[in-house]
């Protein structure tokens, strides 16, 4: 048993407005440079939607990831050093400008310098690659709000588990619905961009399971670029170095949240320390598809299990990050609670970013009674009473997960692998919550149908209020459990990381032969 330490988070998916403030405050502060201006470390997609860059899911496009052998290992599917040394020179898997947006300015100064005139002058956009103008045709989320849906959103890879009715039932109007995908990198367990590349820049910090890249060690093979299957590194083409998102660990080192999660106006973010067993990494991303997400559940630990402790601090796992992982949100939700699902599990790479998905916007389940339609309304709201909407039995409620505007099978290309059941599981236990608190609130629900909604789900009252709190009264420090850095122990802060881990990656015993 090797037990360490990482910094995972929580999206709680039915809480994003889709502001894009998160997405805002990470490109000021790291990627406002020359040759950073379409790295978008932090982006917000709209599902449906092709993604950014355009369909990265689509690992038959992209090659990223890891896929299952016939043997039962693993092997990346396109990138490392024999596979990229074929392609060295011509990557047909890398991914170019046109599936991100050519990065554009505006022409500012027209605004200034326009001579008098009858119209109103105008800053055209400009290319910030030719400095020539240009039309806009891309952007990190040009399929915001289900824009350009005919385009977009039904070209979404996810929809590939639909049938043609099924898909083109998510676009009626009286049906149609989106949610929004917050993604940055995942900072991995089994990170494909560590093991592809040739130069051994990519690293994943021991302290905390951060994945950086050294800058003074990468050589441009870009091999991350192609083997992350989340598109999450990229390629300065001005300093000829891969970039990605650092999870802003100096902030965190001071202990201060990430600028994502600080500057989250819907607080949908929740950061915390998990404890897992590195020894499990490798036959928990060899599972079969259909076991993906219980193996990767089984690694993480808990963290009050007393040989856990001994063998984290046999680790070097400081007290504090013990004790954080303790009253981490993340394995609350994650694992106790059994709220959250990984996005891709299929990729294979044990991402540490989990979800909570979405259950709005559901369909009602609406009550066949008889009587008019008239009869139903409200005469003094005018709108239709709760009787019509909402029947209170968990059969109808359960129906009404079922019959969602987002299809299972949607949810489950996304956040399980395909496994509905997972999918329902999480989704049930969200509407368990909310027949508590209206049990609790409202009081128009009995404490028979309540009991009988809690044992469906394993959840307990004591556990349905936890999720309540958290969800929608926690404060920051509920929210965010990370302590500040130990640097007497950090060797990352105190030698160059070449020497330390450049060469090394994370998981091995031994330097490699690299044989470059």
């Amino acid at each position: 048993m090797d037990i360490r330490a990482q910094v995972s988070m929580v999206f709680h998916l039915d809480k994003c407005i889709g502001c894009h403030t998160c997405s805002i405050a990470c490109k000021n502060i790291w990627t406002d440079r020359k040759g950073a201006e379409y790295q978008w470390w932090n982006n917000v997609e709209t599902k449906p939607g092709t993604g950014y860059p355009q369909k990265w899911e689509d690992q038959e496009i992209y090659k990223g990831g890891w896929y299952r052998d016939s043997d039962g290992s693993i092997r990346l599917r396109g990138a490392g050093k024999q596979k990229g040394l074929l392609n060295i020179f011509h990557n047909p898997n890398f991914p170019t400008v046109e599936d991100y947006y050519e990065p554009f300015t505006y022409h500012y100064l027209n605004l200034i310098e326009a001579p008098p005139g009858d119209d109103q002058p105008t800053a055209r956009p400009v290319s910030l690659i030719t400095g020539e103008p240009m039309d806009v045709k891309m952007g990190p989320n040009w399929d915001d709000d289900l824009s350009g849906t005919p385009d977009y959103a039904r070209n979404d890879p996810n929809s590939a588990a639909l049938t043609p009715a099924e898909r083109e039932a998510m676009f009626q109007l009286e049906r149609m619905a989106f949610f929004y995908l917050p993604r940055i990198c995942n900072h991995c367990l089994n990170p494909g961009c560590v093991a592809s590349c040739p130069s051994g820049a990519i690293y994943k910090r021991g302290e905390d399971g951060i994945v950086l890249i050294n800058q003074k060690v990468c050589r441009a093979w870009r091999m991350c670029v192609t083997a992350c299957p989340y598109k999450k590194s990229y390629y300065n083409w001005h300093t000829g170095k891969s970039e990605k998102c650092i999870l802003c660990f100096p902030r965190m080192e001071a202990g201060y949240a990430p600028a994502c999660m600080h500057s989250c106006v819907g607080r949908i973010r929740y950061i915390g320390v998990l404890l897992y067993d590195a020894d499990q990494i490798e036959s928990a991303a060899s599972a079969e598809d259909k076991d993906l997400v219980a193996r990767h559940l089984d690694i993480i630990k808990d963290p009050f299990d007393e040989k856990i402790i001994a063998a984290a601090k046999a680790n070097g796992i400081p007290d504090s990050t013990i004790k954080a992982a303790q009253n981490s949100p993340t394995y609350k939700f994650i694992k106790e609670w059994g709220m959250a699902l990984p996005l891709h599990p299929e990729f294979r790479t044990l991402p540490m970013l989990w979800y909570v998905p979405p259950l709005l916007p559901v369909m009602a389940s609406v009550t066949q009674t008889d009587g008019a339609q008239k009869d139903k309304l409200n005469p003094i709201a005018k709108t239709w009473t709760d009787n019509w909407l909402y029947d209170t039995s968990t059969d109808e409620l359960w129906g009404a997960v079922e019959q969602a505007r987002f299809p299972l099978k949607y949810l489950a290309s996304l956040f399980s692998a395909g496994d509905t059941a997972q999918v329902s599981d999480r989704l049930k236990k969200l509407m368990a919550v909310r027949i508590y608190r209206r049990w609790k609130t409202v009081g128009d629900i009995s404490e028979a149908k309540l009991t009988q909604t809690l044992k469906e789900t394993g959840l307990t009252q004591d556990s349905a209020e936890g999720i309540f709190y958290l969800t929608a009264l926690a404060k920051f420090n509920d929210r965010f459990v990370i302590p500040a850095a130990h640097r007497e122990q950090a060797m990352e802060m105190i030698e160059f990381t070449g020497d330390v881990k450049g060469s090394t990656g994370f998981g091995f015993r031994e330097k490699p032969e690299r044989g470059m």
